[in-house]
């Protein structure tokens, strides 16, 4: 299917976190740009990052979204408020959603008071907010779940009100730290509507998840980073970093039904995880 790249949207380079003289993660850098599809009114970014577990990805997750510093490196994601199209900005907390394995909520409030609240920092009025909120709780099967608390949520509205949550006080950039993990066949399907619903919802929307799950990966992302070990020298090192990227919108193999050529693929990044 055709597509173009435009402006960039996020711009990350030599990226890296040391704690205590110990390198987490180092040198990593991306760059997502707009992709528009032809006869295609709205499509999000769906980026995965794939990766043995303690190669960094919570660390880049963190770092990303702004909740740690980093200790070499820049991290740049386009300035909605710029009307210059190539305006960009560093990333500041908050204006990257992060939406934890547990979908963190507020105990006390209640989903329409937790939308709300996160609604606090834009210049919508109240009433456009109540709007707004209404409209989310609708496309996201959430209208019965207004004036409900979490411990009245089943795991997968509690997920759907957290990602709502995260995106309204964003600048439509979200990440999901192992969305999938744990879930039943039932959820599963709830999060790949989010999925859905967050990629239809804004042609600029940028969708960044960790998963141990290749065949999820391949089926939602346009674009798979995977995070290991380098080998400098014939040398294994112990800290993370982007070791392979794999672009199926080039490879032909991005808004496909899962096929032959994705299970090929899918044993290709087997075999990378496994050395890094």
């Amino acid at each position: 299917m055709k597509h173009e790249f435009r402006e960039t949207l996020l711009y990350v380079e030599n990226l890296s976190v040391v704690y205590d003289d110990t390198i987490i993660i180092k040198d990593i850098s991306l760059v997502e740009k707009n992709v528009v599809r032809e006869n295609i009114d709205c499509t999000g970014q769906v980026v995965a990052f794939l990766g043995r577990s303690g190669r960094g990805k919570s660390t880049f997750f963190k770092a990303l979204t702004g909740l740690i510093p980093s200790s070499t490196g820049k991290i740049l994601i386009k300035d909605f408020e710029d009307k210059n199209p190539d305006a960009a900005k560093s990333v500041a907390e908050g204006d990257i959603g992060l939406v934890d394995q547990k979908y963190t909520l507020f105990r006390h409030k209640t989903v329409n008071q937790a939308l709300k609240f996160s609604l606090r920092k834009t210049k919508l009025s109240e009433a456009e907010k109540d709007t707004k909120i209404k409209q989310y709780l609708k496309e996201w099967g959430l209208e019965n779940c207004a004036d409900k608390y979490p411990n009245e949520l089943s795991g997968g509205q509690r997920q759907r009100t957290a990602i709502i949550e995260q995106l309204f006080s964003s600048d439509q950039f979200i990440v999901l730290d192992e969305p999938f993990s744990g879930l039943d066949v039932g959820n599963i399907q709830e999060v790949k509507k989010a999925f859905e619903l967050l990629s239809n919802s804004s042609e600029v929307n940028t969708v960044i998840f960790s998963t141990h799950d290749i065949e999820l990966a391949l089926e939602l992302a346009q674009t798979i980073y995977i995070i290991g070990y380098p080998t400098v020298d014939g040398k294994l090192q112990n800290y993370g970093t982007i070791v392979a990227k794999y672009d199926l919108r080039e490879m032909g193999l991005a808004w496909k039904d899962y096929c032959e050529d994705h299970l090929k693929l899918s044993k290709e990044i087997i075999h990378q995880m496994m050395i890094s």
